[in-house]
């Protein structure tokens, strides 16, 4: 086991142009570059857990013999590159029954996840269906020091797990794991840009925590020039 140590993250700075809304999910594209870049090999056969519109998909370089996406949002799914040898799969990976159709695809090289198992409701049991499917897995998991500085102000619980809980779980079904915490801040213009980036990226899981009038003084009184995200690498 390998751990970075959690008082010292890596920090990456990005910044974002308030006239450049094409792309409100910057954050999850580097997650899935830098996950990929993770992976040592060329795996010839991969199953990607929260595929989503094919961001892990994107960045693998070489040939393959069988990608397996899954994702449970349809747009997504049909706008994740396919070819004869990719199998998208429109299901919640929680579903126990999807990992029965998989078992009959497994083993795979390796297990990929990139920025999805946030939002599992039972990380643990997620993982105990994901880990017998490959001996390798390289995952990417927003933790709950992203949106840190909102959380405070605003009073609101986490919405994402802790990094203890995630390396404490992923440990448990496989010992071998290495961790890599990295911290990245977001800059933008002013602060309208910043709640309009939470609001369409996606990151924020899509939930309404606070009133108009809280969320209108909360963009007032936001003190920072960025966004905080917290990922944790495993692999």
């Amino acid at each position: 086991m390998k751990i970075i140590p959690q008082n010292r993250p890596h920090i990456k700075e990005f910044s974002k142009q308030a006239r450049s809304y094409e792309e409100f999910n910057i954050i999850q594209k580097k997650a899935a570059k830098k996950l990929v870049e993770s992976i040592k090999g060329k795996p010839k056969r991969i199953l990607d857990i929260g595929c989503g519109n094919g961001e892990v998909y994107k960045n693998i370089d070489w040939e393959m013999e069988l990608f397996i996406g899954v994702d449970l949002s349809s747009n997504m799914c049909n706008l994740h590159p396919k070819n004869g040898k990719t199998k998208i799969i429109c299901e919640n990976f929680e579903n126990e029954k999807l990992y029965k159709e998989l078992k009959r695809l497994a083993p795979f090289d390796i297990v990929i996840s990139s920025s999805a198992l946030q939002w599992a409701e039972d990380l643990d049991k997620t993982l105990s269906y994901i880990s017998p499917l490959a001996d390798k897995w390289a995952l990417s998991i927003f933790c709950d020091k992203t949106f840190e500085t909102i959380r405070k102000i605003s009073n609101l619980p986490s919405f994402l797990p802790s990094k203890e809980e995630v390396v404490k779980t992923a440990l448990k079904y496989k010992k071998n794991s290495s961790f890599q915490t990295v911290e990245y801040r977001l800059f933008f213009p002013d602060n309208l840009s910043k709640f309009r980036y939470i609001k369409k990226s996606g990151v924020s899981g899509g939930k309404r925590r606070l009133s108009f009038r809280e969320t209108k003084k909360l963009i007032e009184n936001y003190p920072l020039p960025y966004l905080e995200f917290e990922v944790v690498y495993i692999t």
